[in-house]
């Protein structure tokens, strides 16, 4: 049967599939006869498109919340790697696995073969901005024959299948890879919903695609509405308006009926991130001045509604196994007393950035402005949607940035997180953080095969990376998912990749 997270805690147990073979039956079809059309789902998403849907940038993961598109594997409700595009694979040597695929139809009528995954995997890997996934390694994908490929990597890859996880490294058809580099997934994915159109930021509308190799999805159809706002999503599913409201804000979940709002252990970490490429915050004394000023655990009821729990670390309570491996953290700077603060800072403002995606983010930003212009900073907020400032986070243009983070999204597998976020040529590295020690903890992780030994390895890269004062955790966040009473089989999901999938539908 397909694999689901549905209500589920994450437990991330990397098994030993990871260094053998697996293979699994096919995935359970659902068709008319034993479900039928149950209607269009009317869903409200918070996050816009930031480049029309691409796989390589944030947008990824509405192509796995809506059964767009595919990747060669999936994650099951552990964190482990599943069948998906490919119904088994063996590792064949230090860096080489070979993946034996299902037979499977492109949404545009053409057929799922080898070559479809190293033309993938190419564009993906030659994209100008990699996706976070591949910050950290190298895949070459080879057609052995019509149905089997094989993928190897420079250096060793332990957690290959889980990597291929990711919504970023879906497998598009041919036509979707645009020769100026863009990609459009309009048409062109595998999954059991084909988007038809797609209206700029606002909407879209998907069909249901009748020639998935899974069977035909319960649902006709998924009509998708853009809110930024999460008061307005909140009230879009209380008039009735959408079906499905992801990321209702605390402030309005007690206002939800109880059997609306369904409560998701999640994977998600709060955290100010402090700019240490440029700005105040190359002085590593001011990094922890401002560390010491803020407190994220007064966050959890003022802010969060008590949907939150005080940060331990990068990586919260749904982690279950990071608490009995966390290391203590050494080495961190001395902080600058507050005069020492106001003497250094003379005359500059520290620009702390949020977005209105996440409606707690502002609140908390300003609870933190207090905090810090307590120790003797003067705090400037700059808060808009997300799609309006990504790239100057990229950029560097900030001091600050409260960021909410799904620390498993990538891979289900915390190495590619730390790669992308923390090292030296990590591509989503907002910190503009270059530390040799981070660099060779994330290092000596990334290389590890042995689970248990790859978790401790994890946790002591974690201590490295908050001893810079990079960054600073808040709060592991709940995630409340707003679902109207007559809607079945919505998938809840700790790593907030899934959302509807075949068996989703209306009573």
């Amino acid at each position: 049967m397909r694999t689901t997270s549905r209500g589920l805690f994450l437990t991330l147990a990397l098994t030993p599939l990871l260094a053998g073979c697996f293979v699994s039956g096919e995935q359970g079809s659902g068709s008319d006869a034993e479900g039928g059309s149950a209607g269009r789902l009317r869903v409200a998403l918070a996050v816009p498109p930031v480049q029309a849907l691409s796989p390589y940038s944030n947008d990824a993961t509405v192509l796995s919340k809506l059964s767009v598109a595919e990747g060669l594997t999936a994650l099951d409700k552990n964190g482990a790697a599943a069948p998906s595009l490919a119904k088994s694979w063996t590792q064949t040597g230090p860096t080489t696995w070979t993946f034996e695929l299902r037979k499977a139809t492109f949404q545009d009528g053409t057929p799922f073969t080898a070559e479809s995954v190293v033309n993938a995997l190419a564009h993906a890997d030659a994209a100008e901005t990699k996706p976070r996934v591949l910050s950290d390694v190298t895949l070459t994908a080879k057609a052995e024959d019509a149905d089997t490929v094989t993928i190897s990597t420079k250096a060793a890859d332990p957690v290959l299948p889980l990597r291929l996880a990711s919504p970023a490294l879906a497998i598009l058809s041919g036509k979707a890879y645009g020769k100026d580099g863009t990609v459009s997934p309009v048409g062109t994915g595998t999954g059991p919903f084909e988007i038809t159109k797609l209206t700029g930021k606002s909407k879209a509308a998907l069909d249901r695609y009748d020639g998935y190799w899974g069977g035909k999805a319960k649902a006709s159809g998924i009509d998708v509405t853009w809110i930024a706002d999460g008061t307005a999503r909140a009230n879009a599913l209380r008039g009735g308006d959408v079906d499905i409201a992801e990321w209702i804000p605390t402030a309005q979940a007690k206002l939800l009926d109880d059997k609306t709002r369904h409560e998701v252990p999640s994977v998600r970490t709060d955290s100010l991130v402090l700019n240490t490429g440029s700005g105040l915050f190359t002085d590593p004394a001011l990094r922890a001045a401002a560390r010491e000023a803020v407190n994220g655990s007064v966050l959890v009821d003022s802010v969060f509604g008590g949907y939150a729990d005080p940060a331990q670390g990068l990586f919260g309570p749904a982690v279950s196994w990071a608490a009995g491996k966390r290391v203590e953290v050494t080495g961190r700077a001395e902080a600058a007393t507050t005069a020492q603060v106001k003497a250094r800072t003379k005359g500059k403002t520290l620009r702390l950035a949020t977005y209105t995606n996440r409606a707690e983010l502002p609140e908390a930003a300003t609870v933190l402005q207090q905090q810090l212009e307590k120790a003797g900073f003067t705090v400037k907020q700059d808060v808009r949607e997300y799609t309006q400032m990504e790239a100057d986070l990229l950029a560097g243009k900030y001091d600050g940035l409260v960021f909410s983070r799904v620390t498993l999204l990538d891979t289900g597998d915390a190495v590619a997180y730390l790669a992308s976020d923390f090292t030296s040529d990590g591509v989503y590295n907002i910190a503009g953080l270059k530390d040799s020690k981070v660099d060779r903890a994330v290092k000596s992780a990334a290389e590890e095969g042995d689970m248990p030994k790859r978790q401790q390895k994890i946790m002591e890269a974690e201590a490295e990376i908050l001893r810079t004062d990079a960054v600073v955790p808040l709060v592991h966040e709940k995630v409340v998912q707003g679902i109207a009473t007559d809607v079945d089989g919505v998938l809840l999901d700790p790593r907030e990749r899934s959302l509807i999938d075949v068996d989703t539908r209306l009573k």
